[in-house]
């Protein structure tokens, strides 16, 4: 069959730009399967939703795809691409490498039934899991956690600075909104990193329906990123590693049709 393409595929200059960051493949065992068309193929059911097994014809066999993404799940190869093209796309807004202040915020979303650790959120009203994500002030993914919906905002907010507050030495400001409010959470973050500043930004009690707040809107527009990949627009995934694997790559995606 004719190999077809899709406007998820990489193209020749994404492919160039990508394929130095991946991992070095082994000299021994099966003939490698081009890695171009299983980055494709994982790309398509990021864009598509698709269950791995409804993957068209074209595409090298669902389970060599589903390996690899699982491979790379991990040991964070998604994880590192997107930090180091994440470097790129602030370089060429002329920022420095590593940002000076980030915005914290977190997104509930429904589960189907795939049988993963899920929670209920009481405030959303939404049984699923929650996604957990600091971003720079461009809006690009620093780190994020996912766990059960049912899980505090803070709680959530202290794994992911746990992960990647330590390498993040510019990193001076921290704006939450009001689910972060309170004396515990700025002081365990103080304790930790006495250099970054907690600031709330709360949304006013006079304004009633949408209201966009300064700072805040950086995150969210983040989130309607990630919300044009029908793979996130629910939450498929068994395992919490395999749900951020899909967040990266949603960032990965974005952040080479920047570059290239």
């Amino acid at each position: 069959m004719k190999n077809a393409t899709y406007d998820s595929d990489l193209t020749n200059m994404q492919w160039d730009y990508l394929e130095s960051m991946l991992p070095k493949a082994r000299k021994r065992g099966r003939p490698r399967t081009d890695r171009r068309l299983i980055l494709n193929a994982i790309l398509y059911v990021l864009k598509g939703g698709i269950p791995w097994r409804l993957l068209p014809l074209g595409f090298p066999p669902w389970k060599t795809v589903y390996h690899v993404f699982w491979t790379w799940t991990r040991d964070h190869t998604w994880a590192a691409i997107n930090d180091v093209l994440r470097i790129g796309v602030r370089r060429e807004e002329g920022r420095q490498d590593q940002p000076s202040a980030a915005v914290l915020d977190s997104q509930s979303v429904k589960s189907d039934g795939h049988g993963g650790a899920v929670g209920y959120d009481a405030g959303k009203r939404i049984k699923g899991r929650k996604r957990h994500l600091l971003v720079d002030t461009l809006g690009l993914v620093l780190g994020v956690s996912v766990s059960p919906a049912s899980c505090p905002e803070r709680q959530g907010a202290q794994t992911v600075l746990e992960q990647v507050a330590g390498w993040l030495t510019r990193l001076r400001r921290l704006w939450v909104d009001g689910g972060y409010t309170g004396q515990a959470f700025s002081d365990w973050v103080q304790q930790r990193w006495p250099k970054i500043a907690v600031a709330v930004v709360k949304r006013s009690d006079d304004v009633r329906g949408f209201e966009v707040l300064p700072r805040r809107w950086v995150v969210e527009r983040t989130f309607a990123w990630l919300m044009r990949h029908r793979r996130l627009v629910r939450d498929y995934e068994r395992t919490e590693a395999s749900a951020e694997a899909w967040i990266h790559l949603a960032m990965i995606r974005i952040q080479l049709r920047r570059l290239a």
